[in-house]
């Protein structure tokens, strides 16, 4: 416990903030694996300034266990910390500090397993995998999983690390969100119809995604989750210059976060279909210009109850957790590991009731739980 306690505090002191870079943390990450003698991967972010991370313990053969966790957690700008929120403060038997309860508690215990599960005797390998701007919608989950499916031998079950007061998470919410520029024509106001109004076309698109909200409410439900469907949602609205001009541009961001049955691409679909079916024709009605553009902003796959895969049996195991099947409603890297063919569980310490908030905490008892599964994995992988 004690070299999980001081390695926590070394990685709350690394500001990862999502957006920013990760890479001097994965540099002490690299330093500890190689002094245990672990040979580590990157994998860089396409502009080189974050990167993911696959490290493998024991031999080279199928039926691995991956531990996956990411590395940036959410800014702090603008909420009321009431200490250093990139140093480890104890208060009792909570340990305040950003990131401490997402998701840096379970890397500390992850690395302080790594001189255990090098002396073992592994039959089976484990597996990290670190990732970046998980924050962000799991943005460098994509390439993490590609690239240790591609240079690792398959594993059988992969542990996402986040908070669940380790209890087993089956199942998740996806999360896809989008942001949409409408370009139309200004002029005077005295004249719309020398103009193209972006504003109006951005309504009708807000107003076509609200009516899908509301349809999925009726029918795409799931009722482990709370609310049990797809939720959807119209997020900001910018546009105009003045009470005169008729607007030129006009930007809205919306989201979906699907229920894992209803996660695909077809709400996106439906949207761009009712553009250029609907929305475009009038925009374009008096001048003949004006275009729509919708650019994904972050992915979240969903991730699906298995009926008892090899993952929830392991994590079971592990922790001796015998309630029943826990979902929640955010989004974590697992959905990636799933729909590549991983038998994918959610399952850490700390709770996400604490996530994201100031002085944000995780409890020690938390910690200590977490060390008591991981040693009961490298006894599990050397048998």
């Amino acid at each position: 416990m004690p070299a999980t306690l001081e390695l926590l505090e070394r990685l709350v002191a690394f500001d990862t903030t999502s957006r920013t870079s990760n890479l001097e943390l994965l540099e002490y990450v690299e330093a500890l694996l190689e002094r245990e003698g672990v040979a580590c991967e990157r994998v860089p972010s396409p502009d080189g300034t974050r990167a993911n991370l696959v490290a493998r313990i024991g031999p080279a053969v199928e039926g691995g266990v991956v531990l996956s966790a990411h590395t940036d957690c959410v800014p702090v700008a603008g909420q009321p910390w009431t200490r250093d929120p990139f140093r480890v403060h104890r208060d009792g038997d909570r340990l305040v500090g950003r990131g401490t309860a997402d998701m840096k508690g379970f890397l500390a215990c992850v690395l302080a397993a790594v001189p255990r599960l090098v002396e073992a005797d592994l039959r089976r390998p484990v597996l990290l995998a670190l990732s970046y701007d998980e924050e962000l919608g799991t943005v460098g989950a994509p390439s993490l999983v590609e690239h240790l499916l591609a240079t690792q031998p398959r594993p059988e079950s992969v542990l996402v690390g986040e908070p669940t007061s380790m209890e087993v998470v089956t199942a998740h919410k996806g999360v896809r969100s989008f942001m949409t520029t409408v370009e139309g024509v200004d002029a005077h106001s005295s004249q719309p119809q020398r103009a193209a109004n972006a504003v109006v076309a951005a309504a009708r698109i807000a107003t076509f995604i609200a009516d899908l909200a509301e349809e999925r409410r009726r029918v795409a439900a799931d009722h482990r989750f709370d609310p049990p469907h797809t939720t959807v949602n119209v997020a900001t609205i910018a546009g105009g210059q003045a009470i005169n001009i008729v607007p030129r541009r006009c930007e809205l961001a919306w989201e979906y976060r699907p229920v894992p049955a209803d996660d695909s691409d077809l709400l996106a679909e439906r949207v761009e279909a009712h553009v250029q079916r609907d929305v475009l024709p009038q925009l374009r009605a008096d001048t003949g210009q004006g275009r729509v553009e919708t650019r994904p902003e972050a992915f979240a796959r969903a991730l699906g109850s298995e009926l008892r895969g090899p993952a929830e049996e392991l994590a079971r195991e592990l922790t001796g957790y015998r309630g029943p099947d826990r979902t929640v409603a955010f989004g974590t890297d697992g959905g990636h590991f799933q729909a590549a063919g991983l038998s994918t569980v959610v399952c850490g310490p700390g709770s996400i009731d604490q996530a994201h908030k100031p002085d944000e905490y995780i409890e020690v008892d938390q910690l200590e739980a977490c060390d008591r599964m991981l040693a009961a994995l490298t006894e599990r992988c050397s048998r």
